[in-house]
């Protein structure tokens, strides 16, 4: 590998680490499954960074495979044979100390609304970017977000402040 494609995708690693892990932990709902899949996201960028073409793209494409990564962690052989560790024993499903009600009650949403919903408030991305990351339309999205919202004002007894 060039030096100076090494340098860049640690630049990268730095500047998208969080965002990346917090989408894993969002879908996947356990710690050591979302370094796994953070591990392999970035592994994919290290092969994958020269076809890239600009920092926009990049965080586009970083936010499709992680979500791709999640799902195919989801389907693989293995993890439809094992039985997850009991919570209460298992400290990769303590709460976190940034973790709240309200980020609790979207990691229990179906897949297709947490994702809008972690997009959109949690990574600050405008419906545009989350229908061209997602690869869906802008009126599905605005559906996904309204309905999700009506589900996290249902779990959580309160009302939800539309933005």
């Amino acid at each position: 590998m060039r030096t100076d494609q090494s340098n860049s995708a640690e630049q990268y690693v730095c500047k998208y680490a969080d965002m990346v892990y917090r989408i894993a932990l969002v879908n996947m709902k356990n710690k050591q499954e979302a370094e796994d899949v953070f591990q392999d996201v970035f592994l994919r960028l290290v092969e994958n960074l020269h076809k890239l073409q600009n920092e926009e793209h990049i965080k586009a494409w970083l936010i499709r495979v992680t979500i791709n990564c999640c799902k195919t962690r989801f389907r693989s052989a293995w993890r439809k044979r094992t039985a997850p560790l009991e919570a209460a024993g298992d400290p990769a499903q303590e709460p976190c100390e940034e973790r709240g009600e309200v980020y609790d009650a979207v990691l229990k949403l179906p897949e297709k609304y947490r994702n809008v919903i972690h997009l959109f408030y949690f990574e600050d991305m405008a419906i545009r970017q989350i229908s061209v990351v997602l690869k869906t339309r802008e009126n599905t999205v605005k559906s996904l977000l309204s309905r999700g919202r009506t589900m996290l004002k249902t779990a959580l007894g309160e009302e939800v402040i539309d933005v």
